[in-house]
């Protein structure tokens, strides 16, 4: 099945209210060498000003890609994830992520385009607090491989 074009423009109400934890940030600062001890010290992070530890500012990736899933599991979509390669990612913080905050993920299909046979899926997920006030916005463009390179 080849991805369908005429779900850009699509826009999925508002995702489930995802908790930033101490131990999430711990983990993906640790995953990805994130060092500095205001990701794992919740004293080192107040005493930069911070309310609790501090996410790494790739951390909102872990929030968009879960958002992303209610477009890319949907098999009207006609995304198969196995011939997806990552092109781009891109994030504008508008606040830093801590520990305890509650944000709600509001998923935007942006583009998708053919090129070359590829399919050109561009994605944009906007992070809010409960009280509707951005926080961040990750746009990831994916490359989804066509069947016949298999």
């Amino acid at each position: 099945m080849a991805v369908d074009t005429t779900f850009a423009g699509r826009v999925y109400p508002p995702g489930d209210v995802y908790v930033v934890s101490r131990e999430k940030i711990r983990e993906f600062a640790e995953a990805t060498g994130a060092t500095h001890p205001a990701h794992t010290d919740a004293a080192a992070a107040r005493a930069l000003g911070h309310p609790d530890v501090v996410a790494p500012p790739t951390f909102a990736v872990v929030i968009a890609q879960r958002t992303e899933a209610a477009y890319v599991d949907d098999p009207a979509a006609g995304v198969d994830f196995s011939r997806v390669v990552h092109a781009d990612e891109r994030f504008t913080h508008r606040r830093p992520l801590h520990a305890g905050d509650r944000v709600v993920p509001t998923l935007h299909v942006d583009a998708v385009t053919l090129r070359g046979g590829l399919a050109m899926v561009t994605t944009r997920v906007e992070i809010a607090d409960e009280a509707g006030e951005p926080v961040a916005t990750v746009v990831s463009t994916l490359a989804v491989r066509p069947e016949e390179d298999a």
